[in-house]
């Protein structure tokens, strides 16, 4: 039994986050015992950053106000969604955002989920479909070694724009990744300057954490020699070489 509460809190401290781990669990069905999320939304990233406070979920057309996010979810472009997605995207190519083309290669699920439920992790009785953290560039550093550490290493996927193509990337088979933001969820999620956003697999999530205790235990002690060193230095040589 993974004990989702406990990795929450160690990703917290360890990875230095200032929200909460949010899960994300597709969902045939409406969970029971969790409130549905009432309103509208500008994006699906939204829901992002609602769910490191709180527990909720989501039906699929409640992520359709966001043109780019429901394609990214996997809601086919086609009728009123699909023409403000074509509208969105020739405004961005016209002003540059975009280059011609470059729409194709927008990550996204080949079959959306019916609900979405979202939460700090550890806060929803399901096992989640994938875990974001909104961290710093170190924590960052931390992920990308416990995700390249011991036998069964796995790359890293590394993407921008949009942000919200990180969950699919992790759907199709990326067990970490990151993304760099896009402008929309910095504004949305307000993802500060020095953010970035991991992911994690949820069915990879207890032995990334594994992986992540030795990773930053190793840094400590790399850490330590390094600090010494360089104090070393400074006494003998008053400062750094130029």
């Amino acid at each position: 039994m993974i004990d989702y509460k406990a990795i929450a809190q160690q990703l917290k401290q360890q990875l230095g986050l200032g929200r909460a781990p949010v899960q994300i669990s597709y969902l045939d069905e409406a969970p029971a015992g969790v409130p549905q999320h009432e309103g509208g939304v500008p994006s699906v990233c939204t829901f992002f950053a609602f769910g490191t406070e709180e527990p909720f979920y989501a039906s699929l057309p409640q992520h359709e106000d966001c043109e780019v996010g429901a394609f990214v979810l996997g809601v086919p472009a086609q009728g009123e969604v699909g023409s403000r997605l074509v509208s969105t995207v020739e405004t961005m190519q016209k002003v540059g955002y975009l280059n011609p083309g470059e729409e194709t290669r927008i990550p996204h699920n080949k079959t959306p989920p019916k609900f979405v439920a979202y939460g700090p992790l550890g806060s929803l009785s399901m096992p989640p479909t994938v875990v974001l953290m909104f961290t710093n560039p170190k924590g960052a550093m931390l992920a990308t070694e416990a995700a390249g550490w011991g036998k069964d290493a796995t790359p890293v996927s590394m993407n921008g724009r949009p942000m919200c193509g990180i969950v699919p990337i992790m759907n199709q088979g990326a067990p970490v990744a990151i993304s760099f933001g896009c402008i929309g969820s910095r504004i949305y999620t307000e993802l500060g300057i020095d953010e970035m956003v991991v992911g994690v697999r949820g069915d990879h999530l207890a032995k990334f954490a594994q992986k992540l205790d030795t990773i930053v235990a190793a840094n400590a002690v790399i850490g330590a020699e390094d600090r010494a060193r360089k104090d070393a230095t400074l006494r003998a040589h008053g400062a750094f070489a130029r």
